[in-house]
């Protein structure tokens, strides 16, 4: 059996996924939090694969910095 090694410039670093759970610890949240936020598209970027919900640390880290506030008052901050 002969092993093969890939260039450097042929691998590729995965995007690590949450799941629901990890994503609402890491959020402070409920787990019923975030289906509703899903569902309302109100909440971060997901991937479906099957019936499982996955999120990139990216699409939560782009989501968290599109909510940033500088006051709690109507306007954008």
């Amino acid at each position: 059996m002969s092993t093969t090694t890939l260039p450097p410039e042929a691998v590729a670093i995965l995007p690590k996924l949450m799941n629901q759970r990890e994503l609402a610890n890491y959020l402070g949240k409920s787990t019923a939090w975030c289906e509703r936020a899903r569902w309302a598209g109100e909440g971060p970027r997901f991937i479906k694969l099957g019936r499982h919900v996955r999120y990139r640390a990216d699409d939560v880290l782009e989501w968290l910095e599109e909510n940033a506030r500088t006051s709690t008052t109507g306007g954008d901050g």
